[in-house]
């Protein structure tokens, strides 16, 4: 791998893993317009998700350490369950279908359509993450499976559907989202390391160290960016980008 396509890659995973618009996605994409196979470095490509989780362990580290804590945890724990359960069953189909690029870009047009009338399908509520019953916890899981299922769904924005699906508000809703990516996004890099480290050489994990630290860097200020905007403005824009660039891959794609 070059520099270039290292820092592109790590760029794009960082900018849009807490975004609505599909990290996975996005990847996929960005590999295939770089001119990559569809299977080089996936490894890589899962492992420096480790930098987009240390941005939300650093921004939200007083929320994970503080008061709420003995309720937080357990609504994780129940909303990453289903997760888990889908990605081991499922893992070698998922392989398979992470190298199918046109998957992905009708899943973001496809999509990025629901994410236009999200808020319609499930108004927003009032409750606080702190209000979340394990049903709605369970509920939250359940639809950031689309995301493990269908690459280019969003696991973002399908956290987002389910809490807002459990009458959280809007901020609450995304704030879970990025909580939920903690055990989420660690069990799936943690597993890719683990299955894969015999594999890799010297050369490759400082790579993915690097990659890590690109990642880190712009997920802090996509976070940040993405939690005020959607406070004033909803979901509406990344519906329309998800169809712009969606429909511009699909079309470069097949021409």
């Amino acid at each position: 791998m070059t520099w270039f396509e290292n820092v592109i890659l790590s760029v794009v995973e960082g900018i849009t893993e807490f975004l609505p618009v599909s990290s996975t996605g996005h990847l996929m994409l960005t590999r295939e317009w770089l001119g990559m196979k569809s299977d080089e470095n996936a490894t890589f490509i899962i492992a420096i998700q480790f930098g987009a989780i240390l941005s939300v362990l650093s921004l939200y580290w007083k929320r994970i350490t503080g008061p709420g804590i003995k309720h937080l945890y357990p609504v994780l724990f129940i909303s990453f369950l289903p997760a888990a359960v889908f990605g081991l069953l499922f893992d070698d189909i998922l392989d398979e279908l992470l190298k199918a690029p046109w998957i992905a870009g009708i899943n973001l047009v496809v999509f990025g359509v629901v994410l236009l009338f999200i808020e319609k399908i499930f108004p927003e509520g009032e409750k606080q993450i702190d209000d979340l019953s394990f049903k709605d916890a369970l509920w939250v899981g359940l639809f950031q499976c689309l995301a493990i299922l269908l690459p280019g769904v969003s696991r973002s924005a399908s956290g987002i559907a389910g809490g807002l699906y459990s009458k959280l508000s809007r901020k609450a809703a995304t704030e879970f989202s990025f909580l939920l990516a903690l055990p989420t996004l660690s069990a799936a890099a943690g597993y890719k390391l683990l299955k894969d480290i015999d594999n890799l050489n010297q050369s490759q994990l400082i790579e993915i160290g690097w990659g890590s630290l690109f990642s880190f860097i712009t997920a802090l200020i996509a976070v940040k960016f993405f939690v005020g905007y959607v406070q004033k403005f909803g979901f509406k824009l990344f519906g329309y980008y998800r169809i712009a660039i969606g429909g511009i891959f699909l079309i470069w794609y097949y021409s």
